[in-house]
């Protein structure tokens, strides 16, 4: 038997359609770094999203088009902004920050799109490092430990020895939910918090947290919180790791292997 969930995504209406379970516009990936991109929109689409687009650099669209045929794309060219703000009006999630790299848009596309739930990984926690953005709608954090140290201003050691404390402290004052990703990932929203126990050291490979982010968003996209999908998705991506892990080991684990075993885990919390 699997682990009990901590809790399950809303039961599926018989009459539902694609424009019942969310639309997730994922803003990710540039050369060299398509497959954050193609993880992320394709665990969007394994975590139940009704409808995925992809939001890339034109100049890498057709690579990532290639990567899933269940995804659009939209390729932006020297001015992002205007390409993704009416996507991201048009959207019910965000899923922001694989493989982008160092870019200047993220922050102004957070502000341009207020109310929109949104996901920020990777690169686009870059928004938060000064001045962070302030928005109305719910937006999750999902750092990894280097990351978070460098939002807090805090060394690693530092922030692994008060994981818990500094993400409470850092959600509530900054009104985010905050998932410190890691041995026992942290949800916090500021005054709750919760560690999640599933997962392995095999998942320590690059694109995971890719995975880990479009899972979240297509659970946010279905009605749960961002503190119930993070919760939920952390969940979901460390046991889908962990039966990963279980039939293959750890050490040839890939992202690509976790996001092959979604569907099992995501099966455990459907409602």
């Amino acid at each position: 038997m699997p682990p009990a969930p901590p809790l399950h995504l809303p039961a599926r209406r018989p009459d539902g359609h694609k424009g019942s379970y969310g639309r997730v516009l994922v803003v990710a990936g540039r050369r060299g770094m398509t497959g954050a991109a193609v993880l992320c929109g394709s665990a969007a689409l394994r975590g139940g999203a009704g409808l995925v687009q992809v939001a890339c650099p034109a100049d890498v669209q057709d690579v990532v088009s290639l990567g899933n045929p269940c995804y659009l794309t939209a390729g932006w060219g020297d001015d992002p902004l205007a390409t993704l703000k009416p996507l991201a009006e048009a959207a019910d999630v965000l899923a922001v920050g694989p493989g982008l790299g160092d870019v200047t848009f993220v922050r102004d596309l957070l502000l341009a799109v207020p109310d929109t739930p949104a996901v920020v990984d990777a690169d686009g926690l870059r928004a938060f490092l000064s001045d962070p953005p302030r928005r109305t709608g719910p937006t999750v954090l999902t750092p990894h430990p280097g990351e978070f140290a460098r939002l807090v201003g805090k060394t690693v050691p530092e922030v692994q020895a008060d994981r818990g404390g500094l993400a409470t402290a850092y959600a509530a004052s900054h009104g985010v939910v905050v998932l410190l990703k890691g041995t026992g990932t942290v949800v916090t929203d500021g005054s709750r918090l919760t560690l999640n126990r599933t997962g392995n050291p095999g998942m320590a490979t690059g694109g995971t947290g890719d995975v880990l982010t479009g899972l979240l968003a297509a659970f946010m996209g279905q009605g749960l919180s961002a503190f119930d999908a993070a919760v939920l998705a952390a969940w979901a991506h460390g046991y889908a790791g962990d039966l990963a892990a279980a039939d293959l080991g750890q050490v040839a684990l890939t992202a690509a292997d976790v996001l092959g075993y979604l569907p099992a885990a995501v099966r455990v919390v459907e409602g």
